[in-house]
């Protein structure tokens, strides 16, 4: 049985820890050291999730094994990038993050994260955003599974580094 809990600032260390290790392990091949280093200090630090966790527009869900190590997770809030103009962004939210353990890749924990995110994000806005990766193309399958649908480019920042991103959207 999969078990959903709210974050709490308690949490923040440990969120850290896994979204870098996350990251790392699905991109940190692409990137120069530095960059990857300048990018996991600004994007991860435990005190930007203390912050979100203590903010009420934003919401973390996850998932932990029977030990307590973080299996998944997934980070919803108001939008923080840029969209193409012609999107629309008032009543609109973002699925900022949805990491995973390899060892929670197809036990249903995803599954189980993506619906309480859109749940999350129904209750709040009529539009849901998502910036994925354009070499991520499990993670596009799956969005796009869900409804999801593209909308354009964005450049996405990892220290000195600029990939391209998809923006996509979900109309709820």
């Amino acid at each position: 049985m999969i078990v959903l809990t709210p974050a709490t600032i308690a949490d923040a260390e440990a969120l850290s820890a896994f979204a870098n290790t996350a990251f790392t392990a699905t991109f940190g091949h692409i990137y120069d050291p530095a960059d990857l280093a300048l990018f996991l200090s600004t994007w991860n630090p435990p005190d930007r999730f203390r912050a979100q966790i203590a903010d009420p527009d934003w919401s973390i869900a996850m998932v932990r094994d029977d030990a307590g190590a973080i299996l998944g997770y997934a980070k919803m809030g108001p939008l923080d990038f840029e969209l193409p103009a012609d999107q629309p962004t008032d009543d609109a939210v973002e699925l900022h993050q949805i990491y995973l353990a390899d060892a929670a890749k197809g036990t249903g924990v995803a599954t189980a994260l993506m619906d309480w995110g859109i749940a999350w994000a129904r209750a709040r806005a009529s539009i849901l955003y998502l910036s994925v990766f354009t070499d991520n193309p499990r993670a596009q399958a799956v969005y796009r599974r869900y409804g999801f649908y593209d909308v354009g480019r964005n450049a996405f920042r990892v220290g000195n580094h600029v990939d391209e991103d998809r923006f996509f959207r979900l109309d709820l």
